[in-house]
């Protein structure tokens, strides 16, 4: 391989995308630069602009380029309910399912003392002065069922359980379409005890 600092440089950068290792960069590095200038060219220019551009909404802390979302001015969504994610990426799956028309609260990561990362690092004041608006009835944790995610969601509800709000946790279970056998016996285990 040649030398070259702006490959190199260009190889370090995409590492930094999650599951992107040397050969995995190294590859999308030498396929732009080989095969795909012009892409190479939009995909520079696309970044500049959203890392230019998009910026936390002011109501739910979501990516937007407006000061609020279309999400949160959307007047045909239901603002009693809140349904608390811990990314833009959550929220976006929760969309894609058509079946939630609340609003949002995006944390931007959840509670990790080990990582450093305490309620001031995720927004948690921000979070309770939403859900305490006045509006806000039914607060639904949708944050991951990680080890982080459960103390995220445990220590959110609670602070706003004594504070008259119904918190209501995302129900785990089997997932359609699976047969017993197969499923992991942690999820069988959270689908008897969450059964209805």
């Amino acid at each position: 391989m040649a030398d070259s600092n702006a490959l190199d440089v260009l190889i370090q950068s995409l590492r930094r995308l999650p599951g992107v290792g040397v050969k995995s960069a190294s590859r999308m590095a030498f396929h732009l630069l080989q095969h795909d200038r012009p892409g190479a060219l939009a995909l520079s220019q696309a970044l500049a602009l959203a890392s230019q551009t998009v910026k936390h909404c002011e109501c739910c802390n979501t990516f937007t380029e407006a000061d609020i979302c279309a999400t949160c001015v959307d007047v045909k969504r239901d603002p009693s309910k809140l349904c608390v994610v811990e990314t833009p990426a959550d929220q976006s799956a929760v969309e894609r399912t058509l079946a939630y028309r609340g609003r949002y609260f995006v944390l931007m990561g959840h509670l990790s003392p080990l990582d450093g990362i305490g309620p001031k690092d995720i927004g948690l004041q921000k979070l309770f002065d939403r859900a305490l608006d006045g509006l806000v009835q039914e607060v639904i944790l949708a944050t991951n069922f990680t080890a982080e995610g459960e103390a995220t969601a445990h220590v959110i509800a609670q602070a706003l359980k004594p504070r008259g709000l119904q918190i209501t946790r995302l129900a785990r279970g089997v997932p359609i379409g699976s047969e017993l056998e197969y499923v992991d016996l942690g999820t069988i285990a959270h689908a008897l005890t969450d059964r209805r």
